[in-house]
């Protein structure tokens, strides 16, 4: 269920991730509480929508957004077209599956995602979920950018604390995915 943690979630660690988000794509087939958390940031941000489809994806311009949120059924065709539409330094988030419970399936989509980007992680969304950020150039602890974190009105619980901590992980987790997630 989508409450107000995975929206702040999904929205605000890429956007707070990116130097200079000012195009977004929303994929999704209920989108409106997602762009409402876009809105409340000050920068002025494009945000697109499209629908949660595969087709819908094809006709989007090459390199043409710096952050694709995506809740869209992915595998290594709509991989491909949600880098192709992302620029040099753009980066990806999208929910996934338990890393405990689905470990090959997160294992073989962190991998495809791996030719693709320099990192990528999983973090927590606050609500049991898991989500994925692939980045072709910020990573997202050591770029966040603090003043935008801060600076977000509105918010319930995403803050510049809760960014950097949902990336962090048990020994469990690291040992399971050593090699996968691109750090």
């Amino acid at each position: 269920m989508k409450d107000f943690k995975y929206n702040e979630m999904m929205v605000h660690v890429p956007l707070c991730t990116h130097k200079e988000p000012n195009n977004v794509l929303i994929i999704s087939s209920d989108a409106a509480a997602l762009v409402t958390e876009v809105q409340k940031h000050i920068d002025d941000i494009s945000c697109d929508v499209i629908s949660a489809d595969a087709n819908a994806l094809r006709e989007v311009k090459d390199g043409a957004y710096d952050v694709v949120i995506s809740e869209i059924d992915t595998d290594a065709a709509v991989l491909a077209h949600i880098n192709r539409v992302l620029n040099e330094n753009g980066l990806v988030v999208m929910p996934i599956a338990s890393l405990q419970e689905a470990e090959d399936e997160n294992k073989t989509l962190m991998s495809i995602l791996g030719k693709y980007a320099k990192i990528v992680m999983p973090y927590q969304l606050g609500n049991c979920e898991m989500a994925l950020l692939a980045s072709k150039e910020y990573h997202p602890t050591a770029d966040i950018i603090l003043q935008r974190a801060d600076l977000i009105d509105g918010l319930e619980y995403y803050n510049s604390d809760v960014h950097p901590a949902a990336f962090a992980m048990g020994n469990n987790i690291r040992k399971a995915y050593r090699g996968i997630i691109k750090n």
